[in-house]
């Protein structure tokens, strides 16, 4: 087995042209031979993420997804710009090579980086990678560094002071992901009226200290080095990145961070070997942050609810394409079950609170 992450056979009705593709790349990036061969990477439930393999390069082709897209989602160009700039201050950005705002060349706007090299964690930690408890932990911590070490980029430097509205971030994530949530109602899903209501009443001030938010920042989005797989050479999936409340970041973090004492059904969510010997609870996670970043932060109810809120809105946005037919990726079928499992969730929150 191999511990590189490996693209596979593209799925039915996401196919790409080779020879335009080839055309296009030969067009705009100098010294390219051959002709690629074109697969895909069978992970990830937004933009389409395709592998370009000529005889000495390799580059990743990201696009948007078919059918129904969020209004802000899916900004090729946005992207591609965050990529090209932040290396400057966080150098595990891909380099970035091209962006085609021309959608006749493929049928959508799409940009190509390099290809980072390297092992991503999937749901479970390989047995190959052997990892004792020790090690496990020290990768869980350099996980966390990394993610403090973005939220301390010098933004301003790196030229991307206007990437977001720092001012008022938190309630415009409350009020934003209720509404885009509300857009996306299937008769099926859930309303999720309490929580909503519960996130407003509770909504904390913006943190004084605003950061570059990834927004998607989870194990399967970094990248480790295959000689020492204790080391992150590379943080991917930079479509949601902007400027705000770090710790809004680390709630949606935590959403994702299912931890071993959680249920069964629970467990069925995880992407990610956040269950594994040696990795931190959540609430260990929420401590190593703070004492890294030197934060205080009070309770993680608030932002580990907002997270979960968030997630489901992602979730039923994917599934909404799912249910109108405008994808027909099987794995989006059991996206409602997720969705009304997060509102469960949620609530347990809520319930045993102290705000």
């Amino acid at each position: 087995m191999a511990l590189t992450d490996q693209s596979t056979r593209i799925r039915e009705g996401e196919e790409l042209d080779t020879a335009v593709i080839d055309q296009y790349l030969k067009a705009h990036i100098p010294g390219l031979t051959g002709a690629p061969r074109i697969s895909q990477f069978p992970g990830g439930a937004s933009n389409l993420t395709y592998l370009l393999e000529y005889p000495d390069k390799e580059f990743v082709l990201r696009r948007p997804p078919f059918g129904h897209k969020a209004k802000s989602a899916h900004d090729m160009g946005r992207e591609y710009r965050i990529l090209n700039q932040l290396n400057a201050g966080f150098p595990y950005c891909p380099k970035a090579y091209v962006h085609c705002i021309d959608e006749s060349v493929i049928g959508a706007e799409f940009y190509v980086m390099e290809r980072v090299n390297g092992i991503i964690l999937r749901s479970d930690m390989p047995a190959e990678l052997n990892f004792s408890a020790e090690q496990t932990r020290e990768l869980c911590k350099s996980f966390i560094d990394k993610m403090v070490e973005l939220h301390n980029v010098d933004y301003q430097a790196c030229g991307l002071g206007d990437l977001g509205k720092p001012e008022g971030y938190v309630q415009r994530q409350i009020g934003g992901w209720s509404d885009r949530y509300d857009k996306a109602l299937t008769p099926d899903a859930p309303l999720w009226e309490p929580v909503k209501a519960w996130l407003k009443d509770k909504m904390p001030a913006d943190h004084h200290k605003p950061g570059i938010v990834h927004n998607d920042y989870r194990f399967d989005n970094v990248i480790l080095n295959p000689q020492n797989p204790s080391q992150i050479i590379g943080v991917l999936d930079w479509e949601l990145t902007t400027i705000g409340d770090p710790l809004m970041d680390l709630g949606n973090t935590l959403a994702y961070w299912i931890e071993a004492g959680d249920s069964a059904p629970i467990q069925l969510m995880r992407r990610q070997p956040s269950n594994a010997p040696g990795m931190l609870t959540r609430q260990q996670f929420a401590d190593y942050y703070a004492e890294r970043s030197g934060i205080e932060i009070k309770s993680i109810d608030f932002y580990y609810t907002y997270g979960l809120f968030r997630l489901a809105g992602i979730v039923q946005q994917i599934y909404y394409r799912y249910f109108h037919g405008q994808t027909q990726d099987k794995r989006f079928a059991q996206f409602i079950h997720m969705n009304k499992l997060l509102e469960q969730m949620s609530l347990q929150v809520i319930n045993k609170s102290q705000l």
